[in-house]
């Protein structure tokens, strides 16, 4: 145990570090549970994963919240609608073959890299002047759309409501990064409470992840709000491109 210990500690801190700039720790933390820890539950190794998450992206977003002014209002109605779609989207794991829509998820993220890429001021500069009414809509639309996913695929949820905040509600990277935490929060929450009362989770594991996990958050906001938008911007990137690969290799290997 203490072998395997060790490795997913180390994937935690990796995971903490990714995710607190620009989501997609989830990237390393879960292949890497699955392949230390092959003969328990495919279930139990995703329920187990969400503690370290939670209480890494929990340090990222006080790290964020001491040097970025939150909108509250389009907070608010992002998290609370994605919380509860996440409830839908685990609930809906066993009906919908998500298969079918992971194809269409790598069309979409070929897209945002490309766009992201070519377009050196996306996420720079904030712009877009929505009125308050149509922001707090927009973010709660959003939170519906991107929730459900995370409750039901998963990867790339951090990455995804990054876009959201750049793309339509007009955050740069830096403010669409504290925002996204945030609502990483609540879509945590959502599947602990969810894996926790079934009984898919090792705390034997999940609670030393979760303190590397910590410390990874910890170095990666800090390094982020350091670095500014252009950093930032370079690791959204990078993230998006191993998502990418991640998804082609899973419809490849079908």
């Amino acid at each position: 145990m203490a072998q395997e210990l060790v490795l997913l500690c180390l994937a935690a801190f990796a995971a903490g570090f990714i995710d607190a700039i620009v989501g997609g720790g989830g990237l390393l933390q879960t292949p890497a549970i699955l392949l230390v820890l092959p003969h328990y539950p495919v279930a139990t190794l995703l329920g187990t994963t969400k503690i370290p998450s939670l209480a890494g992206t929990s340090i990222a977003a006080y790290k964020y919240s001491r040097q970025v002014k939150f909108n509250l209002k389009v907070l608010v109605a992002c998290a609370s609608m994605a919380f509860l779609a996440a409830l839908l989207g685990a609930y809906s794991v066993s009906m919908i073959n998500n298969q079918v829509i992971k194809p269409v998820i790598l069309v979409v993220l070929i897209g945002v890299a490309v766009y992201t890429y070519f377009n050196k001021q996306f996420g720079i500069q904030k712009h877009k002047n929505h009125s308050a009414a149509k922001q707090v809509a927009l973010a709660a639309t959003f939170g519906l759309v991107i929730g459900f996913y995370d409750g039901l695929i998963g990867p790339g949820t951090g990455s995804f409501l990054i876009l959201v905040f750049i793309a339509v509600l007009g955050f740069d990277f830096i403010g669409a990064s504290a925002h996204a935490k945030m609502v990483n929060l609540a879509t945590n929450l959502t599947a602990i409470l969810y894996f926790s009362s079934t009984g898919h989770i090792l705390f034997q594991y999940a609670l030393p992840m979760a303190v590397f996990n910590i410390a990874g958050a910890f170095f990666g906001a800090r390094l982020a709000l350091l670095k500014g938008n252009k950093f930032v911007r370079i690791f959204f990137l990078i993230v998006v491109f191993g998502t990418i690969l991640k998804f082609a290799f899973e419809l490849l290997k079908r």
